[in-house]
């Protein structure tokens, strides 16, 4: 199977919210291919973020496609309201919803679907769903706050998600987010990642295309 593009999708998170809109189009200008939303509602983790409002505004400062990661309980009872902008949305396989009902609905709304899995998760709880979500999100830190250190231990669920698309011929992006700079980017690819969730690396980054153009090439 050929070698996959790398995607590039910064995380709003990390940017400067009183300037929401530019932010997105500087780091779109910069060669972005995704922005991510990370949204959170203080009982799914332990943070409280932002809601489908604030998606909507992101999506005015850039054309680029939104990936939106729900890390809240009820996925299920969101999904119109962020697909309106969004063109993926992921859930998490730990929160309380019809997982398989959620990706379905998902990709009803017109978006691609995500399943999450975190840290403390075996990733053999995702393998029900496979044929049924068109990005696989391994969660490289606890789910709920930016800046965190990269935890190495989940390239082995990383390895292990590419092992299954290789064996099974599916056709998925495996999406890490946490602690992403260009040396853990070229750990994430070389274990099977294709998408990379940047927050602090990127929107805090003295050169922005710079950093993006770095995070891209990391192999």
């Amino acid at each position: 199977m050929p070698a996959r593009k790398t995607i590039v999708a910064p995380s709003i998170l990390a940017c400067d919210f009183s300037r929401l809109e530019a932010e997105v189009a500087r780091v779109s200008a910069a060669g972005a291919d995704w922005i991510h939303c990370d949204v959170m509602d203080g009982h799914f983790v332990d943070n409280i973020s932002f809601g489908p409002a604030i998606v909507e505004a992101a999506s005015r400062g850039t054309g680029l496609p939104l990936d939106v990661h729900l890390m809240i309980e009820r996925p299920d009872r969101y999904v119109p309201r962020f697909a309106k902008a969004a063109a993926s949305i992921t859930c998490h396989v730990e929160a309380s919803h019809d997982v398989s009902k959620t990706l379905l609905a998902i990709r009803e709304a017109g978006c691609l679907a995500g399943l999450a899995v975190s840290p403390p998760t075996p990733l053999e709880m995702i393998r029900p769903y496979l044929g049924r979500f068109d990005i696989l999100l391994v969660m490289t830190v606890t789910p709920g706050f930016g800046g965190q250190p990269f935890m190495p231990e989940m390239l082995g669920k990383v390895s292990a998600a590419a092992a299954w698309r290789e064996r099974d011929g599916l056709d998925f992006h495996i999406e890490v987010d946490g602690g992403i700079t260009v040396q853990t980017a070229a750990m994430s690819v070389a274990a099977g990642a294709d998408v990379l969730v940047a927050g602090t690396s990127v929107f805090k980054a003295g050169d922005t295309a710079a950093e993006i153009a770095a995070l891209r090439a990391a192999r």
